[in-house]
């Protein structure tokens, strides 16, 4: 955590998600319940501001199956979530309701109409700032994962669940990790997490790497870096700017904002 402190801090993150924010569920009255990052009910909920994480693996019992790959992912979900926490947000009160205008450098009128659009199915690439965003903070909490695993010696584990999980905490998934079925007809819990662990590679890190690919060949870094900042501050300006100098003016809302974003729109 140390590691992340100080790459969080570089990116204008100054305090990371205390530890009473965070909730941790090690078990499970459900039988064949099998827990991780990929859990159906895990995630971080920004309006109360707490980070609701799983105990990776069987959760019929306290202790996990795997304690190294427990740890790991732990490590991974805790990492993710703080910039979820640290993320610029902004509410304003409809009909009585705090409704979330701003999360980073994406947007939403108080009308409802969204900055950008949901990316198409099975589209590679992606024009929606949620998928940029959720991408960036996850590629930096595999990155703080696979150095914690490199610097304990953590290896992965042979049967192909478990090495596939590691693959993924860590970022080291290969092209044909995501596009592999996971056969696990004994669980049908294993099955839904092994469905889940690929359709977010495909649908969040595959095409967030493409994103930098397309926008900052051989600069992948160094936009990530902006991009990561800008959520922190919630200021596009910069990054904003640095496009603007590679694409021509006008690039962060030319690639994302909805020609509808103006208009009459919904009822919040």
């Amino acid at each position: 955590m140390e590691d992340a402190k100080r790459r969080y801090a570089h990116y204008g993150l100054s305090r990371i998600l205390p530890f009473d924010r965070v909730l941790v569920g090690c078990e499970s009255t459900r039988p064949g319940a099998f827990g991780g990052f990929h859990h159906p009910d895990q995630g971080y909920r920004h309006l109360q501001m707490v980070a609701v994480i799983t105990m990776h693996g069987p959760m019929e019992r306290r202790t996990p199956e795997r304690p190294a790959l427990a740890l790991l992912d732990l490590l991974r979900a805790y990492s993710h979530d703080c910039l979820h926490y640290g993320s610029r947000r902004r509410y304003v009160e409809v009909a009585g309701l705090p409704v979330r205008t701003q999360y980073g450098i994406n947007y939403r009128r108080a009308t409802g109409q969204q900055y950008s659009v949901a990316d198409g199915h099975g589209s590679r690439h992606t024009r929606n700032l949620g998928v940029v965003m959720e991408g960036a903070c996850d590629r930096e909490a595999r990155s703080i994962t696979r150095r914690a695993a490199e610097h304990f010696g953590i290896t992965g584990p042979v049967d192909v669940l478990g090495a596939l999980a590691f693959r993924d905490m860590t970022g080291t998934l290969t092209e044909q990790d995501s596009q592999r079925v996971v056969d696990v007809s004994e669980s049908a819990e294993r099955a839904q997490y092994a469905a889940a662990l690929r359709n977010y590679e495909i649908g969040v890190n595959r095409r967030y790497l493409n994103f930098l690919g397309e926008f900052a060949p051989g600069e992948e870094c160094e936009c990530h870096t902006r991009l990561l900042a800008a959520v922190i501050s919630g200021d596009t300006t910069a990054l904003g700017a640095w496009l603007d100098d590679r694409h021509g003016p006008g690039t962060f809302a030319g690639l994302f904002r909805t020609p509808g974003y103006f208009g009459p729109g919904l009822t919040a």
